[in-house]
């Protein structure tokens, strides 16, 4: 039997194997949905077949009910600074006006008051970057200005007026809609992006532009790619102040992302971008419709949520316990990739092209460095750029991703079970760098020596998609407490059975991923030729 005859067989089986597998998955999640919707926090009335509808994830709860609202907002803002472009020939510095004050008055209507602590911190920043931004310890300033803040606005819960003196306590009163201090997570990443930026600006040798157009796809074809925008730096101009708070509080990014660098956002306020068509914008819209259609039918069919949060988990037999974790990571990224390119969607309208967030689907990642370049994968950017590669990127990376991942926790939240899933995320990181090492090294020279890599890498898989999910389990839905438990329930007799078909199902769905990557591979060769 010839390779290619063989691997169409496997592809065959995978295939076969993969529906029985959602089959079974589907089938048993409405059942336990249906048996146990009576114990569960957070169920709705819904709109689906009289069904309830899980709402039990505020995040989500929010967005869904202010969806409208926010969509006449946009739509308001957008028309009119496309039109004021359009008719007044604006340019980077007028676009920069016109984006201030709009976004000044939303900020304004979420935060209220609390917007003078945002451009009180955001000035004292321009002006840090500014006196020191050419000096050689600007970095050790930069980071612990915003570290400092970070911190202090979570232990202070965004501070209260009154502490500053009584004759500022009325302005607690007008706190706006929104807690400032939480979409202030995402200012702080700008104001180091900005601060690094100038810091970086006459350093040309940080970029090949030309190697790099070679090997661009994106480039090649005549546009320009987000890492071109991200590493070409601009004019000094750019560098006011006007276009700085602009950066910082740009509406349609600015409560959710996506994570965008100052040198990109700048150099696309002055020209526009041309990568999306208007009808390829339109279409991008339209797929995130039928997105948030699937996103309906499962919070009306599938409670995933809800059994994580009323902890009714702690009832499941093993198998159960598998399938809700699956639901709820499922969940969670169709959560975060309708409110990313929500938001993504209507910048791309205004002119700014922002990282797409999640690139690739949850379930064709199967080893740490491609989940995480794929989830969130602007915020992955910003820290290989801003974090990683300062502190020696490969040559310490067995040091910086404890690093990098400590500060992912502290930026999402102070607690205990994101601290957990980030020191659990590394030392599950540490096996997958230490084998990639040694795999490189390793040159495969027979047809026996490439099938038994692919098996191994394929039980790697299997092993990493297994590790991830009990991270994610852990700093998401059962904390650190939770761990005793999720231990004893799966290593004792009873549940050893679920983990062998864990097991065999992600080394069959890794099999897969991999003739998903070669079947890729093809065409892009095709497509170069």
């Amino acid at each position: 039997m010839t390779e290619s005859n063989w691997r169409r067989r496997e592809l065959a089986f995978l295939i076969v194997y993969a529906v029985a597998f959602y089959a079974f998955v589907i089938r048993r999640s409405l059942q336990l949905s249906h048996d146990y919707y009576t114990k569960l926090y957070g169920l709705r009335p819904g709109w689906i077949a009289n069904r309830l509808n899980d709402a039990s994830d505020a995040q989500w709860r929010n967005f869904r009910g202010n969806l409208q609202i926010l969509t006449v907002v946009f739509g308001i803002f957008t028309l009119v600074a496309n039109v004021l472009r359009t008719y007044c020939c604006l340019r980077a510095k007028g676009m920069a006006y016109v984006w201030l004050l709009i976004s000044l008055a939303y900020l304004s209507y979420l935060h209220g008051a609390c917007i003078i602590f945002i451009l009180t911190i955001a000035s004292a920043n321009f002006l840090l970057v500014k006196i020191f931004g050419r000096t050689k310890y600007f970095s050790y300033l930069l980071w612990t200005f915003n570290l400092s803040f970070l911190v202090c606005n979570r232990v202070y819960g965004g501070y209260q007026f009154s502490s500053f003196g009584q004759h500022w306590a009325f302005l607690d009163n007008f706190r706006g809609t929104f807690r400032w201090h939480i979409c202030f997570n995402f200012v702080v990443l700008r104001m180091i992006s900005y601060g690094y930026d100038y810091h970086w600006m006459d350093q040309n040798n940080r970029f090949d532009q030309e190697k790099h157009i070679q090997r661009c796809s994106t480039c090649i074809s005549g546009k320009i790619c987000y890492m071109s925008l991200q590493e070409r730096s601009v004019q000094n101009d750019k560098f006011s102040f006007a276009v700085y708070l602009c950066y910082l509080v740009y509406a349609p990014l600015y409560i959710a992302g996506p994570i965008i660098s100052f040198n990109a956002f700048a150099s696309q306020l002055d020209t526009p971008q041309k990568n999306y068509s208007s009808k390829q914008v339109v279409w991008y819209g339209f797929r995130w419709i039928l997105s948030l259609f699937l996103m309906e039918l499962m919070t009306h069919f599938f409670y995933y949520n809800a059994f994580a949060i009323s902890g009714v988990w702690k009832q499941l037999t093993p198998m159960d316990n598998f399938i809700i974790g699956y639901g709820v990571l499922n969940f969670m990224w169709l959560k975060f990739f309708l409110l990313w390119r929500y938001f993504r969607f209507w910048s791309l309208i205004s002119g700014i092209e922002a990282p797409e967030n999640m690139p690739r689907c949850l379930n064709n990642c199967y080893n740490l460095e491609t989940f995480w370049k794929n989830w969130h994968a602007s915020y992955n950017k910003w820290l290989v750029r801003y974090m990683y590669i300062p502190l020696g990127g490969a040559q310490r990376k067995l040091l910086n991703v404890w690093v990098v991942f400590t500060f992912v926790a502290i930026w999402h939240d102070l607690e205990w079970k994101l601290l957990s899933w980030a020191w659990l995320t590394c030392l599950f990181f540490i096996p997958e760098i230490l084998v990639k090492s040694a795999a490189n090294t390793f040159k495969v020279q027979s047809v026996f020596g490439e099938f038994l890599l692919r098996e191994l890498n394929a039980v790697a898989g299997a092993v990493t998609i297994t590790c991830l999910m009990v991270a994610n389990l852990v700093g998401f839905v059962i904390g650190p407490s939770g761990i005793n438990w999720l231990i004893s329930g799966f290593l004792r007799k009873e549940g050893l059975p679920t983990v062998g078909g864990m097991l065999i199902s992600f080394y069959i769905g890794t099999k897969l991923m991999f003739h998903i990557s070669d079947s890729q591979q093809k065409r892009l060769k095709k497509s170069t030729m």
